[in-house]
């Protein structure tokens, strides 16, 4: 693994320790025990949702109301129905807490159904780590329903916005004149980066960070760390190629931090770039062409969609988007499945005219 995702990873174990703080201390067994089966970041959003789900217990429930997180013991948990469960779900909708980098405000907040049901996994894996070591007597979160996800339509470029989108970040015609005084130093570098995303599905949490070793222009492939730390070699196309290469040659006489010298995609300040930044700059470039929004998740998606109608292999995408479930691949493009299947009606003639 890269000297960018052991120090990435070490930011979360930290991060980790400081969420467990304000949480029951029992918890600490439970991040231990999942350790080998999930990623730090995974537990890390647990953790997030863990701490929203004890507050919520703080503020509302009959019993557990007033009683710090840091004082509750595991068997606190067998206070816990599924039906406080399911108020702390509608709770979800609309709630007001500390800002956590700014305690002197309070934040607004809502959820929708897939926010809902990230917490509720992390109660249930909560619950179903102690009740299987038999620390509690029961698991009532698996009796509380899902929050249905409805399926929502698949933004993303059509040919031409895509076309438009790349001439936009390589000219800057439509930029602010601010923005242009930017573009002459940055366009070769974002022309690299949005190229590459529509050119091979990657996701921006990986496209960051790519080192210039990872890089191998025989096989025009570019080595990347997935979701859990596999690492894979993803294969780009010719304009993938040109745009890479163009903007190596400046990249090879930038000045750079020592910590980021390896790094491939450089921030104006000589740093590694951040997913921040790249989406920031996506949605610059896209808004001169487009009234969709665009994020470079919507660029993975557009390359999907482009390789799904291309191949019609549902397979080779969830391979090349690193899809750990085919079935969730199936999902996304669904609606491209229901239109190859209407225009399959049209092919078949009962009676000929």
């Amino acid at each position: 693994m890269s000297t960018y995702h052991e120090n990435l990873k070490n930011q979360e174990t930290l991060r980790l320790r400081e969420i467990q703080k304000e949480l029951p201390s029992f918890l600490a067994e439970f991040f231990r025990g999942i350790a080998q089966t999930t990623s730090t970041k995974t537990r890390l959003g647990y953790a997030y949702d863990l701490r929203i789900f004890f507050r919520y217990l703080f503020e509302e429930h009959r019993t557990l109301g007033g009683i710090e997180p840091s004082k509750l013991v595991v068997a606190n948990l067998n206070e816990i129905t599924s039906d406080d469960i399911d108020c702390f779900m509608e709770y979800l909708s609309y709630y007001i807490r500390p800002d956590y980098e700014h305690p002197e405000n309070n934040a607004e907040l809502h959820n929708d159904e897939k926010g809902k049901s990230r917490k509720l996994a992390a109660v249930r894996s909560m619950y179903k780590y102690f009740y299987r070591k038999r620390k509690v007597t029961a698991n009532p979160a698996t009796i509380v329903e899902t929050p249905k996800i409805h399926s929502k339509q698949i933004v993303r470029l059509d040919v031409n916005e895509m076309a438009d989108f790349l001439d936009a970040v390589e000219s800057g015609e439509k930029l602010s004149q601010r923005e242009k005084t930017f573009h002459e130093r940055t366009k070769k570098r974002d022309l690299a980066i949005t190229t590459l995303l529509l050119g091979t599905g990657m996701r921006v949490s990986e496209c960051v960070g790519i080192n210039i070793k990872d890089i191998d222009f025989k096989n025009n492939a570019v080595k990347i760390v997935r979701k859990g730390g596999n690492e894979v070699f993803l294969y780009f196309g010719d304009e993938v190629q040109k745009a890479l290469q163009d903007y190596l040659e400046e990249r090879n006489s930038a000045i750079t931090k020592e910590d980021d010298e390896d790094a491939l995609f450089l921030s104006s300040q000589g740093k590694r770039i951040t997913v921040r930044t790249v989406q920031k700059m996506v949605k610059k470039y896209a808004s001169t062409v487009t009234v969709k929004k665009i994020s470079p998740h919507k660029l993975r998606s557009t390359f999907g969609t482009n390789l799904y109608q291309e191949t019609g292999d549902i397979y080779l995408v969830a391979d090349t988007l690193g899809h750990a479930d085919v079935n969730t691949t199936k999902k996304h493009y669904a609606e491209i499945e229901d239109q190859r299947r209407r225009k399959a009606a049209s092919y078949i003639k009962l009676r000929k005219d």
